[in-house]
């Protein structure tokens, strides 16, 4: 060993071999870094005054013809730097620290000078905190993003999200400098301390005294507290304060589908924050990528709880955008019905429209279609009077008078709307009990009951239209290109072989061939047949709706039309109208009691046309909804636009009636009320004897 090697640090002369292969300072142990122990070959000896060095390496002394080492490339850009927030979250780093970067050496260096620094604990929590909350940071801003350029959201949003996320941020206090020992101490149940040994490949990270991995460790209590379903509550609040009309249904819907990045930014975090390092050794999909959906009901409860956590007083939800949304959605009349949703909405004003932490309370937008279907039923007059019923009868009797003369005779189809309206039981023009006459609410109803019908035959035949369906469910290519980018994103195949991606395509091919001779076949030999069983099947499921039945047509097509048989077609004409009206009201019925409803016929013997208020009854232990036909259409079709199932949007109009109920009373007790009697001499009126009584006390 030279005696003449002066050590940098101390100024020692002196080394001492180390058992790693370094040599290192006999007084203060630094390490010397000109000098390895190493194996070299016979001409590499350094020879100087008779002084062999033996195998003592230095890199001032090399051989002739080779060229010098490599010096190390500059350090690529620190994970700090990434992010707009670099002041923010920055930490001080170490000169040590700053030798090595996240991805290692980016290029050849002499491995003389290539030492591996060994981290401390703060380095391995400093560096998983940062990483975590940097990641969902950028996850937030990408699901911002995707809001303004995809969905035309407004970009206020941007500065929105990024107030909210610091101040929640700050409020979790994962910066505290104590937050790393707290969560070392921290067991968990059933851990013990005895005979534990960490695992080889871990053996250099800290752990904690229960032997678990102190970076997971950290990694759980991050998640813990901030999950990665927050940065969807946070854009949603963003977008709730900005006004906007986007709901839970709609972040939800379009991050399953892709177009908000949530299960495949992993990718891009881990592309801009690059992969992992010795500090923190966890995979950005384990680390970014969620392991399921957000369900619509906690999302919103998810948004309240933040803004209670960082004191934010919301707004209640903007009742007007989505009321017209929906409306356009059931193809409603915007003009007639959304102002007067807006007057019962700014009357009442129901607390059920502010955002609550309560996860299990009804949802904000069953509310706001609650308030339009009561709208509905006031303007159209639907309050069980069997305008559902009425339709079927008009529409049977109609198709069997043209299928027996051939062309629409407005007499015989007049005649048969009276008849109709007779048989399902409509009063005559007489006196209620309240003293009303009848004919003249009928009368001024009229044109309601016209719309009436109208409306509640749109509202059923769109029933199957105006589901909500997603994206990646238009077909198979659509489908399997959703899975490569979304379900499947980040996956490679274990085996990089030609072959497999030769095969992938050759089956592909086979299928969209096969596709190609199945449609060919169908237009070909039996293309006729198909078509006509098709129509067959469209026309039995329309007849059951309350539309012409394709068997009449069928039959008067190839009947016999002579005079003879005319008035046994009649017969049978009103036979089998009346059986697919009978047939149309099981099917209600059916679909009723499916969903724990029970089927009120339409309501005879009329004395009050006001607002039908319905109950629900408890029979067994469960709740029974009895409805008529008339209301449950509308219900039915506001409960698929609105997500929320018929239970509940029932429940929310029951709610929402009881508030209007309550405020009416409250109305008119007030406009009863006798004011009470004033004693003070000031307030009272003066009478002329009164005033001549003071006037003499004064003087």
């Amino acid at each position: 060993m030279s005696d003449k090697w002066i050590c940098e640090n101390c100024g020692t002369v002196g080394l001492v071999e180390g058992n790693d292969g370094y040599f290192y300072c006999t007084n203060c142990s630094t390490r010397a870094e000109d000098y390895q122990d190493t194996g070299v070959a016979d001409e590499d000896f350094y020879d100087k005054d008779g002084d062999a060095r033996g195998g003592l390496y230095s890199n001032r002394h090399v051989r002739r013809g080779v060229s010098s080492a490599v010096k190390p490339e500059p350090l690529s850009q620190p994970l700090d730097n990434i992010s707009p927030f670099y002041n923010a979250f920055s930490q001080t780093k170490t000169e040590d620290h700053n030798a090595v970067d996240a991805k290692g050496p980016t290029g050849p260096t002499d491995f003389g000078l290539d030492g591996i620094i060994e981290l401390s604990v703060e380095d391995y929590y400093t560096q998983i905190r940062l990483r975590y909350v940097m990641g969902l940071q950028r996850l937030i801003e990408l699901q911002c993003e995707a809001l303004v350029r995809k969905f035309k959201v407004n970009p206020m949003i941007c500065g929105l999200s990024a107030t909210i996320w610091l101040r929640f941020l700050a409020g979790t206090r994962v910066f505290d400098d104590d937050w790393a020992d707290s969560e070392m101490c921290r067991g968990r149940q059933g851990d013990t301390l005895e005979g534990y040994k960490p695992r080889a490949n871990y053996r250099a990270e800290p752990h904690t005294k229960y032997g678990q991995r102190a970076v997971m460790v950290w990694f759980r209590s991050l998640r813990n507290t901030i999950p990665l379903s927050y940065t969807l509550a946070v854009s949603f609040l963003a977008c709730h304060l900005s006004r906007e009309a986007v709901l839970p249904t709609d972040i939800v819907k379009w991050s399953l589908e892709g177009n908000l990045p949530y299960f495949s930014a992993f990718l891009q975090i881990e592309k801009e924050l690059g992969g992992p390092s010795r500090a923190c050794p966890i995979s950005s999909s384990l680390m970014f990528r969620p392991t399921e959906s957000v369900p619509v009901q906690k999302l919103e409860s998810l948004a309240a709880t933040i803004s209670e956590s960082i004191g934010l007083h919301l707004p209640p939800v903007n009742f007007y955008a989505i009321a017209l949304r929906y409306l356009g959605k059931l193809s409603l009349p915007v003009e007639k019905i959304l102002p007067h949703a807006c007057r019962i909405y700014e009357w009442s004003m129901p607390p059920d429209l502010w955002l609550s932490t309560n996860e299990f309370r009804l949802p904000t937008r069953a509310f706001v279609m609650s308030i339009v279907i009561v709208a509905v039923r006031i303007l159209y007059n639907i309050h069980g009077f069997g305008e559902w019923e009425k339709c079927l009868s008009r529409k049977h009797a109609l198709s069997s008078t043209s299928n027996q003369k051939g062309d629409l005779d407005t007499i015989s189809s007049s005649k048969m709307r009276s008849g109709s309206e007779e048989d399902s039981g409509s009063p005559s023009r007489s006196l209620d009990d309240l003293g009303t006459d009848i004919g003249r609410n009928s009368s001024n109803a009229q044109s309601s009951e016209l719309d009436a019908a109208e409306l509640l035959s749109s509202l059923e035949a769109r029933y199957n239209e105006i589901a909500d369906s997603y994206e990646y469910c238009k077909d198979l290519p659509t489908y399997l290109q959703f899975c490569k980018d979304v379900v499947f994103a980040g996956s490679k195949s274990l085996l990089n072989d030609e072959k497999e991606e030769e095969l992938i395509e050759s089956l592909w091919e086979f299928y969209q061939s096969g596709k190609d001779s199945e449609t060919a076949a169908g237009k070909g030999l039996f293309g006729d047949r198909d078509v006509e069983q098709k129509m067959l099947r469209d026309s039995d499921e329309c007849a059951s709706d309350g539309t012409p039945f394709a068997g009449d047509h069928q039959r008067n097509k190839t009947g016999d039309h002579s005079c003879a048989s005319s008035q046994n077609s009649h017969g049978s004409g009103a036979n089998d109208a009346e059986t697919l009206k009978d047939e149309a009201i099981r099917r209600m019925k059916l679909d009723m009691e499916e969903k724990r409803f029970c089927y009120i016929p339409p309501r005879v013997n009329l004395k009050r046309f006001d607002y039908l208020h319905y109950v629900r009854k408890k029979d067994e232990g469960a709740y029974t909804y009895v409805a008529h036909a008339d209301y449950y259409i509308l219900l039915r079709s506001c409960a698929r636009v609105a997500q929320v199932e018929i239970r509940c949007m029932h429940i929310a109009v029951l709610s929402i009636e009881r508030r209007l109920a309550w405020l009416e009373k409250r109305i008119n007790h007030c406009l009863h009320l006798t004011p009470p009697v004033v004693s003070c001499q000031y307030c009272t009126e003066m009478f002329p004897d009164a005033e001549n009584n003071i006037g003499e006390s004064i003087d």
